[in-house]
């Protein structure tokens, strides 16, 4: 069966169209109270959202729709999402859900799912949800109503789990700029890397409602590449808006994305003998990733896009590390999901263990240049299928051979489609994503 409501990451629209509205996130509360309230005795929820000014009223509807349906809910208020992941598992939760957008604009919003073990949730959980989700909400009997109430502590606790996941390494001497994305982590990740002994400068930190991502944050960081030059720091650390992702800055200003903070741990750990198999990184992947990693033997795998399908090959394949270009990075060994403040402390004790500095460590993976161009379309998905689009595309991997790629996606998170090429050559790349494009907007 397919899903009308969920996407790759939880359901997700523009606040006030068809689904980011009070009353379907009361039916949503109701239908994931039914389906999950029963996985653990406390028969409770809990939930965390990022700085979005409709993540009150959102907040406020799933609340009562899970109280309609007998089940107690905890409130963290702003929480980075792995926060949520981990306190849902040692909290003993029947389930978590983070509302939030990730990277989007404000104006978005989402809510995603976690399952009692802070894992995300099976598809035949979500068709579960979907199937309640039209029928006529049965609120339980008035005595048998959910409490709700909310945990005030919640902060320290998992500011405390980060530095322990990164085995409380010491980063005096180390100059940070931080970027929190007037997201989610805003409160949490510059109080981690200060007791490390960073010496930080934070922006991104002072969230209204409405900037949440907006010019800062792992979609935008030209600031933070400015700031890391004028302050003369060793790196930039961009988290994202509900924190799960994280992308980095070398000390000259160079953005170091996922695959490649992925490809250093990865090599860092095998040479270590810590990497336990091997690499699992999605179809959006660069290539010059694989070829590394192939370079080293270590076995690489792609995944559909998505953290939660990294995930499942890695469960799959009893492996630790993969992740995606965007900066989702899992270490399981370490966390049972994305998290970017995790995934930071991870490459900076590369960077001290190793003794070499961000743009040295980034160096050692050739990146294929790859051209991503996103269409807005209403009907990604069908677009996608499109068989006079699907040719051309074909047509154009088998030219590039083994120096490239095409990949033809719908969004799982917004009404686009993507359109990526990669080749060693970058003007090879443009001028067939650009082809690609052209055939898409005629279509």
């Amino acid at each position: 069966m397919s899903k009308h409501y969920f996407g790759t990451d939880g359901i997700r629209g523009k606040v006030g169209g068809a689904l980011m509205t009070a009353e379907f996130a009361l039916r949503l509360g109701y239908a994931a109270g039914k389906v999950l309230g029963d996985a653990m005795p406390n028969k409770t929820i809990v939930i965390g959202k990022d700085t979005r000014v409709s993540g009150y009223m959102l907040e406020s509807a799933l609340e009562a729709g899970l109280s309609s349906a007998g089940v107690n809910i905890i409130l963290f208020g702003p929480m980075p999402t792995p926060a949520v992941s981990w306190l849902t598992k040692t909290l003993h939760a029947s389930a978590g859900i983070v509302i939030s957008a990730s990277h989007n604009p404000y104006y978005d919003n989402g809510i995603k799912f976690f399952n009692h073990t802070g894992q995300k949730l099976s598809d035949e959980q979500e068709l579960a949800i979907e199937a309640l989700l039209d029928q006529p909400m049965e609120m339980v009997e008035s005595a048998q109503l959910g409490k709700a109430r909310r945990l005030e502590d919640v902060a320290g606790r998992y500011i405390e789990f980060c530095k322990r996941a990164a085995n409380r390494l010491l980063l005096a001497g180390k100059k940070i700029v931080l970027d929190c994305a007037n997201g989610a982590s805003y409160h949490i990740a510059p109080q981690v890397f200060q007791e490390l002994g960073a010496d930080i400068t934070v922006i991104g930190n002072k969230p209204d409602g409405f900037n949440i991502n907006k010019d800062c944050g792992s979609t935008e960081v030209s600031v933070l590449s400015e700031m890391v030059v004028e302050t003369k720091a060793d790196l930039g650390i961009a988290l994202d808006g509900d924190g799960d992702r994280v992308v980095m800055v070398d000390h000259t200003g160079n953005e170091v994305n996922g695959d490649q903070l992925i490809f250093m741990v990865a090599r860092h750990l095998h040479g270590q003998n810590k990497l336990n198999g091997g690499v699992v990184g999605t179809l959006m992947s660069n290539q010059g990733m694989e070829a590394g990693l192939k370079q080293l033997g270590i076995p690489f795998i792609r995944a559909d896009v998505g953290d939660r399908y990294v995930h499942q090959e890695l469960v799959k394949n009893n492996w630790i590390l993969g992740g995606e270009s965007s900066g989702h990075i899992l270490n399981l060994s370490l966390a049972d999901t994305g998290d970017g403040i995790v995934s930071a402390l991870m490459v900076l004790e590369v960077m001290m263990e190793s003794g070499k500095s961000l743009k040295d460590l980034a160096a050692e993976m050739d990146m294929y240049p790859q051209v991503m161009i996103n269409v807005p379309h209403d009907q990604p998905k069908q677009l996608a299928q499109d068989p006079a689009l699907i040719k051309a595309a074909l047509q154009i991997d088998a030219s590039l051979g083994d120096d490239g790629r095409v990949l033809i996606r719908p969004s799982g998170t917004e009404p686009k489609l993507r359109v990526m090429v990669e080749a060693r050559d970058i003007d090879v790349a443009q001028k067939e994503a650009e082809q690609l494009v052209k055939m898409v907007e005629n279509t």
